[in-house]
């Protein structure tokens, strides 16, 4: 399947190429062909944009969720609306793309008719980024935020056991004639799949992104998987993480992370649980005068980058271009790890 050069460290594939490598590797683990082609969407997308930890990476993770029984491979999502403004999707067990491909248009045209909205994923297992879900709100001219929560790996500022899961945040902002403004950051001091990446890789992590198991600093990457992640920026970070827990997880009816890893039952699959997605109209606030002032946002990101600033999400986009023009370098030992467990290789 490989659409390209092979060295002694990578492999080369174009996009397509990574896109039908994600496919064949997740309907080959038993997924249902509706899922594999979401969940695909969603590992180019991070292969795409040069963000490794939420690239075919992922793949592992996904594929040990559906073998460890830990996701429900052909769950079919239902949706509900108990109020106007309100959108609810019980995943049954699947994977969260699809349950969020099937509420999109639910919430956006929710939030059309109310100018805000909400979509409650409920019972779903999330294992990827949260950006590319704001930049397709924000790509149907919405406004959006996202929240999620996830396993109990992080622990609170001034602690050293975990409470929280790396609990993320993303927002999506529409720009005339621009590419979206979208940021997407966990809660947690770096993603765990940036962790994970520095253990395969046999390298050190900097001393203040985790605890040893019992409370001791480490630079030692699996030591911190094993133990406890640190938040960012201290206790403004840990207020964060406790916002998300709250409101992706009781707030909606569904797991805390403590309840997510409890649920996992030491299979050590994604996490279980839920996730909120608030859509903003900016016609719905202001009406025909949303241009006007959505053509005044841009002058803050001028602002910004006039300084030498970078704007949230310009490598993103600079990897795309790059990446759709030239295609991917893959590790060899990632794309052989993928076929140990698959049975399928690039």
């Amino acid at each position: 399947m490989s659409d390209g050069d092979v060295n002694d460290d990578t492999v080369h594939l174009t996009l397509d190429a990574v896109r039908s490598f994600a496919v064949a590797a997740l309907l080959a683990v038993g997924l249902a062909p509706d899922y594999a082609d979401a969940v695909a969407a969603t590992i180019v997308a991070g292969e795409r944009d040069g963000c490794a930890s939420h690239g075919l990476y992922r793949l592992l993770v996904a594929a040990h969720s559906v073998k460890s029984g830990v996701v429900v491979p052909d769950a079919v999502p239902v949706l509900e609306r108990p109020a106007n403004a309100v959108v609810r999707i019980d995943g049954g067990g699947g994977f969260a793309q699809l349950a969020f491909d099937i509420g999109r248009p639910a919430l956006v045209a929710a939030a059309r008719a109310n100018g805000i909205a909400a979509l409650a994923l409920n019972n779903i297992v999330h294992f990827a980024a949260l950006w590319p879900e704001v930049e397709a709100l924000a790509g149907d001219g919405m406004v959006a935020l996202a929240f999620t929560a996830n396993h109990a790996w992080v622990a609170p500022a001034g602690g050293t056991q975990p409470v929280f899961g790396t609990n993320p945040i993303a927002f999506g902002w529409p720009r005339p004639g621009a590419m979206p403004f979208v940021f997407d950051f966990a809660t947690s001091m770096v993603a765990r799949g940036e962790i994970e990446l520095h253990r395969r890789a046999g390298k050190p992590v900097p001393p203040d992104w985790g605890h040893a198991p019992d409370g001791s600093p480490t630079t030692d990457p699996a030591a911190v998987l094993a133990g406890a992640m640190r938040t960012f920026g201290g206790p403004k970070g840990s207020a964060l993480a406790a916002m998300v827990e709250l409101i992706a997880g009781p707030l909606i009816g569904d797991l805390t992370s403590s309840e997510s890893i409890a649920r996992d039952a030491g299979r050590h699959g994604s996490p279980i649980g839920g996730e909120l997605i608030l859509a903003l109209d900016p016609a719905g606030f202001l009406g025909a005068a949303a241009g006007e002032h959505l053509l005044r946002a841009e002058k803050v990101f001028a602002g910004i980058e006039k300084q030498g600033a970078r704007l949230p999400g310009t490598r993103r986009y600079t990897a795309r271009a790059r990446s759709q023009r030239d295609g991917v370098h893959v590790s060899r030992r990632l794309i052989e790890d993928i076929a140990t467990i698959t049975g399928v290789t690039a």
